[in-house]
């Protein structure tokens, strides 16, 4: 087993929180500005509601409806530009097993795992098979040294070609903290590197394809992002709820914002970065729970290109709600400090990513938990106003705004339900069609993640959520025991 023998006390937290010694980290969430601004915020809005509340809120109402009509046009329309197929780079099958053993690079493909002890098997069905050359192909098992379980499961495995890495405890306690660990481990041979889950099947090509668009692109091109989907989408309600939300993210949002040279915020997984820009721009952000997001928008700050890649990586979906929201809560925090992060200086932010780029980069990370808060809001006013038609709802919604809110809860939403439709008719999935037609339901799941998500970073900012993995087996799997726990 590997150890960490040039690593020791400070080299360890150095090595683990390098990026944080850049202007880009999460490890203090709100900058002193931010901190000024947000108190300045809170003060005028509160004194505007003491002077005249239902003025105050219908202006607040009526910012909030434009953002909506705006955001959601825009959302729609790269979704329909996405389903046009631009943006996604495909590498047929043949191709890819034509690069010659010799000619392809030194790939590093990192397996972090915590509180995981039965993964063996997973790791057999699933990175088990990639076809690449052994002595081309570096993968790393990165382990917690107080995870006694699961390293007592992996001393008694035959894990052939996959070598453990144990990262000393420290700190915060997050995936990307380890990763920056193993990548730190004296190495003259990655060229290439990228991060798999224990339960992912990847494509079995994958890494050959990804090395395939490397050779082919300049050097402008820092990272592959390919397509993630679920193998267990059938499973019930939600998980196909989540594979409509995965399609569509995946297969049209991710390679519209590629054909708009627009950033891309990384997926968890499956995401492919040259050795020598991650090392360059940082690494991960150890205090991000969303460090993909994040080290996406970091790669274009520093002229870094993502594109993305027709090549498909299973995936468990969240079968049971709570396990779900405690997942998507942990990504709604994550794409909150994001934001934060990436806004401090927001004039910086523009000239490093252009207006239109930073507008929809921001849209896609705070927007999200934000517009889904705020759904909340407005579904509380609509039972309201059934309940009882109070009078002083007239004057929250004047003239203009009661008829654009109208425009989106009629016109919008089920625009938004009838994309989900024609994005399962496109992709050859009908049985998500009735998942489809119910995705409001969803959409409150949504709202109390978010929720959740913005009181966990006021006081646990860092802090990275388990979440329950192998409740669904694997293809060709035998039904995992209940209680199997990932992270």
């Amino acid at each position: 087993m590997r150890g960490f023998d040039a690593l020791e006390g400070s080299d360890v937290a150095q090595s683990a929180t390098a990026p944080h010694v850049t202007r880009l980290s999460a490890r203090h969430p709100l900058s002193r500005g931010q901190r000024i601004a947000m108190v300045v915020f809170v003060v005028v809005v509160a004194a505007a509601f003491v002077l005249t509340w239902r003025v105050s809120l219908a202006v607040i109402l009526s910012v909030c409806a434009v953002y909506f009509l705006v955001s959601s046009v825009d959302k729609f329309v790269l979704v329909t530009r996405g389903m046009s197929g631009r943006g996604v780079l495909r590498v047929s099958d043949e191709d890819a097993r034509a690069i010659p053993d010799a000619e392809l690079p030194v790939y590093t493909v990192l397996l972090p795992v915590y509180g995981e002890p039965e993964i063996v098997a997973n790791l057999v069905a699933g990175v088990g098979k990639i076809d690449y050359p052994a002595d081309k192909l570096d993968i790393l098992l990165v382990l917690e040294e107080d995870d006694s379980e699961t390293i007592d499961a992996v001393s008694r495995a035959d894990l052939d070609g996959i070598t453990p890495v144990l990262v000393p405890p420290s700190e915060p306690r997050t995936k990307p903290k380890a990763c920056n660990v193993a990548m730190s481990l004296p190495s003259e041979r990655s060229d290439l590197v990228t991060i798999y889950d224990a339960e992912d099947i990847p494509d079995p090509l994958q890494l050959r394809k990804a090395a395939s668009v490397f050779a082919a692109s300049g050097p402008d091109v820092g990272s592959v992002q390919a397509r993630l989907g679920y193998y267990n989408e059938r499973e019930n309600l939600l998980t196909r709820w989540f594979a409509i939300e995965y399609d569509q993210w995946f297969s049209y949002m991710l390679p519209a914002l590629s054909a708009s040279n627009c950033v891309i915020p990384l997926g968890g997984t499956s995401n492919h970065i040259r050795t020598e820009v991650l090392r360059e721009v940082g690494g991960w952000d150890a205090f991000n729970v969303t460090e993909d997001a994040d080290l996406g928008i970091r790669l274009a700050r520093y002229g870094y290109r993502t594109v993305v890649l027709d090549s498909l990586t299973g995936e468990e979906a969240n079968a049971d709600v709570v396990n779900w929201v405690r997942q998507r809560s942990r990504w709604y925090k994550g794409y909150l400090q994001t934001f934060l992060v990436h806004t401090r200086h927001p004039g910086a932010m523009v000239r490093d990513l252009g207006l239109v780029p930073t507008l929809r980069i921001s849209n896609l990370t705070a927007g999200m938990p934000i517009a889904n808060t705020l759904n909340l809001l407005f579904w509380a006013l609509l039972l309201v106003w059934f309940a009882g038609k109070p009078d002083f709802m007239n004057s929250l919604f004047p003239g203009p705004v009661y008829y654009l809110c109208l425009l989106m809860f009629t016109v919008g939403n089920l625009a938004t339900i009838m994309l989900g439709v024609v994005s399962a008719r496109t992709l050859e999935k009908p049985y998500l069609l009735g998942a489809a037609l119910l995705v409001p339901a969803y959409w409150f799941l949504q709202s109390m993640a978010a929720i959740k998500s913005m009181a966990q970073l006021i006081y646990k900012p860092s802090y990275w959520e388990k979440t329950v993995h192998g409740l669904s087996a694997m293809p060709g799997m035998p039904t995992p025991p209940k209680g199997s726990e990932n992270v």
